[in-house]
């Protein structure tokens, strides 16, 4: 791990860097113009919360490369575990032939997963590719072909998991016609109810939904297969429903008959100071999606399913790549990393975060609110407290601000940021980065 004076950004150019901008002027000439880059960051290497760029500067990431490094950048017991595993079997193809440590991998997911109920387990390259497993499994088991999704969701953006996203119009933009029979519906309260005011009772409100408007006029229900859902959404703003949104909707998918598919792809292992955000909420999903943190930087997904569920026939569903023994070694080392101490330090970092993260609003008339669970924390911005106006253009400031003094966030949902740093976070840290966006916030 970095020593304590190596663990904090240091900047030795002006940002970018003239390394970084050549790469970047190479890059827009080759690269797809698709992807989104916020600030010009060229990553050169890692570890644990540390990035520095190709100029040698370095950055404190509370991004985690997208909530996908959850044992840091580099650990050594990762990269220990890659490299052993290389020298020695990098691929056969899982779905041909057998690996041992797939089948280690899938027992710990089996006995992990929310719910404790035996479980099976296939293995993909992805978040997007969960999905769409978790999707074609749910028909094929019910015989039925239409879902309830969630406005604000994002379940990727292969053809199946994108007739599931609804969380900017871009990312459907042109890709037309999708999958058939997605229904979307508001996710757990209403905009104005995020801020307190009555989330229970619109919580139960969203839910009745799905009986007193699908059912009753649009979707019958013998035709309904699963309901899709982020227990805590993440692109959609790190939004955090009541609990009685879960007791609601475990009541409804009962009396339909349907089934409930949870996407834990950004909110899984330890992000939420627990393996799985459904923990928080005795919610016990059907099918489980995970992937991002699963690996630590590696690619991997998997969808967990009971195990009378996931009952399809050889070749029915499967992925030249997917379980990938390299792969399967870094989930392995991520997952021991995981129950010895870095769930509880997501959990304890993440506490001491809020505890001062909670007083914003009073502090900054711009900030409209605080939310999250763990090292999974939405910062949203608004013009005003009282009508809470969304501030999209201050939350692109504070993003750009951040960088140029060295600390790496993301946006999320229409105005806000998150934070999903790496879950060995440490104290320090965590000071370092709330004070840089207060410093930030206050020259905005």
């Amino acid at each position: 791990m970095p020593a304590p004076s190596q663990a904090l950004p240091k900047l030795v150019t002006p940002l970018p860097g003239p390394r970084a901008q050549a790469v970047i002027a190479r890059d827009q000439a080759v690269l797809s113009p698709s992807y989104t880059r916020g600030y010009p960051l060229v990553a050169h290497r890692g570890e644990g919360a540390i990035v520095e760029d190709v100029d040698g500067n370095r950055f404190l990431d509370l991004s985690a490369g997208i909530a996908v490094v959850a044992t840091g950048h580099c650990h050594p017991k990762v990269v220990e575990a890659i490299q052993r595993q290389a020298a020695q079997l990098i691929h056969m193809s899982g779905t041909d032939f057998y690996y041992e440590n797939m089948v280690r991998l899938a027992e710990k997911l089996a006995r992990s997963a929310p719910g404790g109920v035996p479980r099976r387990v296939y293995f993909g390259n992805s978040g997007t590719e969960a999905m769409e497993a978790a999707i074609k499994l749910a028909r094929y088991h019910t015989g039925r072909d239409k879902f309830i999704g969630f406005l604000g969701a994002f379940h990727g953006r292969t053809m199946g998991s994108l007739s599931f996203t609804a969380s900017k119009t871009v990312q459907r933009q042109r890709f037309g016609p999708l999958v058939p029979g997605v229904h979307h519906i508001p996710f757990a309260y209403c905009y104005r109810c995020a801020y307190g005011k009555q989330p229970e009772t619109c919580a139960v409100e969203c839910v009745k939904v799905i009986e007193d408007t699908l059912v009753r006029h649009i979707l019958p229900k013998e035709e309904l297969a699963g309901i899709v859902l982020e227990p805590i959404q993440g692109e959609g703003g790190y939004l955090v429903p009541p609990q009685k949104f879960f007791d609601e909707l475990q009541r409804v998918a009962h009396d339909l008959g349907v089934l409930l598919i949870a996407d834990e792809v950004q909110s899984g292992m330890g992000r939420t100071g627990r393996l799985w955000a459904s923990d928080h909420f005795s919610f016990t999903p059907d099918i489980l999606a995970v992937a991002k943190g699963i690996a630590s930087g590696m690619p991997l997904g998997a969808t967990v399913a009971r195990a009378e569920i996931m009952q399809w026939k050889p070749g029915a569903h499967a992925s030249t790549f997917g379980g990938n023994p390299v792969s399967i070694e870094a989930a392995l080392a991520t997952f021991e990393l995981l129950e010895q101490e870095l769930i509880d330090n997501a959990a304890a970092t993440g506490a001491y975060m809020m505890s001062r993260l909670r007083e914003w609003p009073a502090r900054f008339p711009h900030v409209g609110d605080v939310r999250g669970l763990g090292l999974m924390i939405g910062i949203e911005f608004v013009k005003d407290q009282t009508t809470k106006e969304r501030f999209p253009a201050l939350r692109d400031r504070l993003e750009q601000s951040a960088f140029e003094q060295g600390l790496l966030i993301l946006g999320c949902g229409a105005n806000s940021i998150r934070l999903c740093p790496p879950l060995l976070l440490t104290r320090d840290q965590a000071d370092f980065a709330i004070s840089t966006l207060e410093t930030c916030l206050h020259h905005l």
